[in-house]
């Protein structure tokens, strides 16, 4: 059997503006991890939003039926949390678009 092959990693620069804003907001706000994680379990939940959305005002659904959960687990051995969520992603255009966007609703 053959291995997939990985692709290949893109790299995007942030403006300069929004590199020095980032670097304010993870050395200030984020430096306290409940909220931290907080706002990751809020950008699932958000998720899970959208596809509900989605469903109403999209004919083109993958599975109506899914059932919409964020899950939160523990890996001790590697110390990671994991959050999952069953919402519906973003595309490589809304990621390219969107990481380092901050307060923008919608993302």
């Amino acid at each position: 059997m053959s291995k997939k092959a990985k692709p290949k990693p893109e790299v995007h620069e942030y403006q300069a503006e929004m590199q020095k804003l980032l670097e304010i907001l993870v050395h200030s706000l984020y430096t306290e991890r409940e909220i931290f994680l907080r706002e990751l379990v809020s950008n699932a939940s958000d998720a899970l939003s959208k596809v509900q959305l989605t469903t109403l005002t999209e004919e083109k659904v993958l599975d109506k039926d899914a059932e919409l959960q964020v899950t939160i687990s523990l890996d001790e051995e590697e110390r990671k949390i994991v959050i999952e969520d069953s919402g519906c992603g973003m595309t490589k255009e809304e990621l390219v678009e969107n990481l380092g966007t901050i307060a923008n609703s919608g993302t």
